[in-house]
């Protein structure tokens, strides 16, 4: 293994690890260049079981032998750069979760097909910006049944450091690709869509009706303006949770995981 000890915070080799970040920026122009970071050895163990090519390590050196070990072992013949945690901290811009950084190569973008084609119940995200919300919702779908997840192009990327550690790796083991057209197209691939919404004519979430539904799309929104108006007339239904004590709603993530333990549950159970 090669263990390359930092010198300096402007080594053009540490550039997907420095606080703003051109690999970040460049999947949008140039997608094959694309690079994620991974953090935790949980984290990055996850992502290298599911397939993705890790590029480089970066850690504490008294990780080496520790927490990175079992990391290094998986991929021997990357580099792997350390320093002292001060200087890793002026390098990234914040305290490294278990000292371990892995960067990844940023995957191909699947299809819209590739992911709905043998779905039951898949989960569509619209507009939500909030990287612990996103973490926190691939993290209940992989739990609880959820096939794939569909995600508008206004909401935060999955692939974000901070939504990849949220979610303990989960986005790596749910299937999930950017929606860019109406969710009414999912008619065409025989899929009901459900919009969470709290409206006065809402089905409640455990209606018989929803269980007996072949294949399901569910519709959520942030929870600060909800879905927009024309998303929720394009749905075929709108449902909301049954509140107690007086209270209208959930933040975006728990109503979620309340959401994928009902729907995804068979009628008979």
């Amino acid at each position: 293994m090669a263990i390359i000890k930092i010198s300096t915070l402007h080594d053009p080799r540490l550039q997907a690890y420095a606080t703003l970040t051109e690999a970040q920026l460049r999947h949008r122009v140039e997608p094959a260049m694309g690079v994620f970071i991974a953090e935790s050895p949980k984290v990055i163990s996850v992502a290298l079981n599911a397939g993705y090519e890790p590029l480089s390590l970066l850690c504490e050196q008294r990780h080496i032998e520790g927490d990175a070990r079992s990391i290094i072992e998986q991929c021997p013949d990357i580099p792997i750069y350390t320093g002292d945690r001060q200087i890793l901290q002026q390098l990234t811009g914040y305290k490294l979760t278990r000292g371990v950084l892995c960067a990844m190569r940023r995957p191909s973008e699947r299809s819209l097909d590739d992911v709905c084609r043998e779905a039951r119940r898949i989960v569509v995200i619209d507009g939500v910006v909030d990287t612990t919300n996103i973490g926190a919702i691939f993290r209940s779908a992989a739990a609880l049944g959820i096939d794939g997840v569909l995600i508008t192009r206004n909401s935060c990327d999955p692939l974000n450091r901070r939504a990849i550690r949220v979610s303990m790796g989960s986005v790596f083991l749910v299937p999930w690709s950017w929606i860019d057209q109406p969710v009414s197209s999912l008619s065409h691939m025989g899929f009901a869509t459900i919009a969470m919404a709290l409206r006065d004519d809402a089905l409640p979430l455990n209606a018989p009706l929803l269980k007996t539904l072949p294949r399901l799309a569910v519709i959520m929104g942030t929870e600060g303006d909800g879905l927009p108006h024309d998303t929720i007339s394009a749905c075929d239904y709108v449902a909301r949770i049954p509140m107690a004590h007086g209270v209208d709603s959930l933040n975006v993530a728990a109503a979620a995981a309340v959401t994928f333990w009902e729907l995804c549950r068979s009628a008979d159970d």
